[in-house]
């Protein structure tokens, strides 16, 4: 067995391409991009290492393109999640008693592969797939995930080097123990980063994953798995099992085996399975370890003092870009009236240059919505917006489906701050607005932290340090990232370890060792060199 200290040196983020005009990267991607389209592919389920199909065959289309197609995916059903259990806790055994040092070593090589070879593969993926644009590609299943798959390990040393005192006659040490059982890891459609790093986090500190990828996201989870097995994941210790929740999900969450969720997506489906483990918490072995990063009504206060250029631009990109599909993205805003006329018209006119369109064609800053059903669900809240007396749209409002699920940023004023738009998780491109007066900004951010049940992510804007002080004081509950003169999106791993509480979730940092230290069962363990030999203590003596 090697004998050598294993040092894993601390890592740097991953630069992010630029994709100008002429440049190397974006003539990849584009031929990449090509290539896929013309080229559909057929994603089967993997289980054990093994590729299931299961004849349920399910298209996958380009949310900004109805005509073309990405291939098909294979459904799994009740019967392939009991098989990715089966399998999962057979792979259990020789990857937690693997060497940790060989547990890193995969998803190091996992990174640089990502960084290289799979770079443009994984970028053309996520932008057909769920229809970003080449930079929101490119710093998610790109940078993000090379980042998760790099500091993790990092993270994962500091962990293990987290031991008790000891004294001369005393050792005391700590192993940190993957958990009994496996993990179900749940992700979302927005992020490949996410998607990477829930089922990679576990099995990192030992354990064993059946993951469950976003319906409208199976191609980019497909090459995910591809760059995991390449970088030589052993069969079984993750298993791919795409499919609906209400099928999947049952089985597994049922299980007595089950050890951990790691999700991260709606709060209503993050409630529901937290309620289907707490009705009957006897069943399991163990308690699973639950862990969830869910909605937001993100925030941005502005001050009187702030740098309008800066406001201005922060509102435009925390709102719209990825077509406000970020948990992060800003989705409400309160402006003093006295700047008020000067941001709005400013922010009107940048808004009016924004191209919607299909994402390969790379002078468009918005795509399409992922699906249907979001679609229809942001639409109905422009339309409320336009029938309701106290808010006025002030820009876009519009929608058309006929090519792809395409709505044009929207912006609202709302006159009451606590109405349904200042409160309710819309994530799509529309940002709701109200304006506060200049002399009330203490009962404005009592608005913001009232307002809403979410506490995931806000920003501030000023340039009086008193007002940021009062905001940072008033504001400390509302948000698990919170932003001094910066949009509320885009946190970087190893920098902003992001998650959120209230109804955002359990707060538990992806990015950091926090959320590692979530997917191990640490056990204590003394050794005493010299024991005593009889149960007498001194004071026991006669006089």
């Amino acid at each position: 067995m090697f004998n050598g200290i294993f040092h894993i040196r601390k890592p740097q983020n991953e630069p992010v391409l630029g994709y100008a005009p002429g440049s190397k990267e974006r003539a990849e991607l584009q031929a990449k991009l090509q290539e896929m389209i013309d080229n559909p592919v057929e994603v089967p389920c993997i289980i054990g290492g093994r590729e299931v199909r299961t004849g349920d065959l399910v298209e996958m289309k380009p949310p900004h393109n109805f005509s073309q197609s990405l291939g098909h995916y294979h459904r799994a059903g009740g019967k392939e999640a009991d098989m990715a259990i089966d399998a999962a806790n057979e792979a259990k055994v020789a990857w937690s008693d693997m060497q940790w040092s060989s547990r890193a070593t995969v998803l190091l090589k996992a990174a640089e592969l990502l960084a290289g070879k799979y770079r443009q593969t994984l970028n053309a993926a996520t932008m057909l797939c769920t229809s970003k644009t080449c930079h929101q590609a490119e710093i998610d299943s790109a940078c993000e995930l090379i980042d998760f798959w790099r500091f993790n390990p990092y993270f994962m040393t500091e962990v293990y080097d987290d031991q008790p005192l000891s004294t001369r006659e005393v050792l005391n040490y700590v192993e940190h123990r993957p958990l009994e059982g496996f993990v179900f890891a749940i992700s979302p459609f927005n992020f490949a980063s996410i998607a990477g790093n829930l089922p990679t986090s576990p099995a990192l500190m030992g354990n064993a994953v059946i993951w469950k990828p976003a319906s409208a996201a199976i191609l980019p989870a497909y090459y995910i798995m591809k760059v995991l097995e390449e970088a030589g994941m052993p069969p079984g210790v993750i298993n791919m099992v795409p499919g609906p929740g209400p099928t999947i999900g049952p089985p597994v969450l049922n299980h007595l085996d089950l050890g951990g969720v790691h999700f991260t997506g709606s709060t209503y489906v993050f409630s529901t399975i937290w309620l289907a483990i707490g009705s009957d918490i006897r069943k399991y072995f163990s308690y699973p370890r639950i862990v969830g990063e869910t909605g937001g009504k993100d925030f941005i206060v502005a001050h009187a003092s702030s740098d309008i250029d800066v406001l201005v631009a922060a509102l435009v990109r925390g709102a719209f870009e990825y077509q406000g599909q970020k948990c992060s993205a800003a989705s409400r805003a309160y402006i003093p009236d006295s700047i008020w006329p000067e941001v709005k018209q400013r922010m009107l006119d940048e808004i009016a240059t924004i191209g919607v369109g299909d994402t390969c064609d790379f002078s468009n800053y918005m795509g399409a919505v992922i699906d249907k059903g979001a679609y229809k669900t942001i639409t109905e809240y422009i339309e409320f917006a336009r029938n309701d007396p106290n808010m006025e749209i002030l820009c876009g409002g519009t929608y058309d489906d006929s090519e792809g699920y395409f709505i044009q940023p929207t912006v609202v004023l709302s006159k009451d701050p606590r109405s349904k738009l200042m409160c309710e998780e819309i994530f799509g491109p529309v940002l709701t607005l109200h304006v506060y007066p200049e002399k009330e900004y203490e009962k404005a951010l009592e608005l913001c932290n009232t307002t809403s049940p979410y506490g995931l992510t806000g920003s501030i804007f000023a340039q009086d340090r008193f007002a940021i002080v009062t905001a940072v004081k008033a504001l400390r509950n509302a948000s698990g990232n919170f932003y001094i003169n910066d949009k509320p999106t885009g946190a970087v791993v190893g920098q902003q370890p992001f998650g959120g509480s209230r109804a955002s979730g359990t707060n538990d940092k992806a990015g950091s060792r926090i959320n590692l230290q979530r997917w191990v069962s640490p056990r204590a363990i003394k050794e005493t060199f010299l024991p005593p030999t009889n149960y007498r203590y001194p004071y026991m003596g006669k006089e």
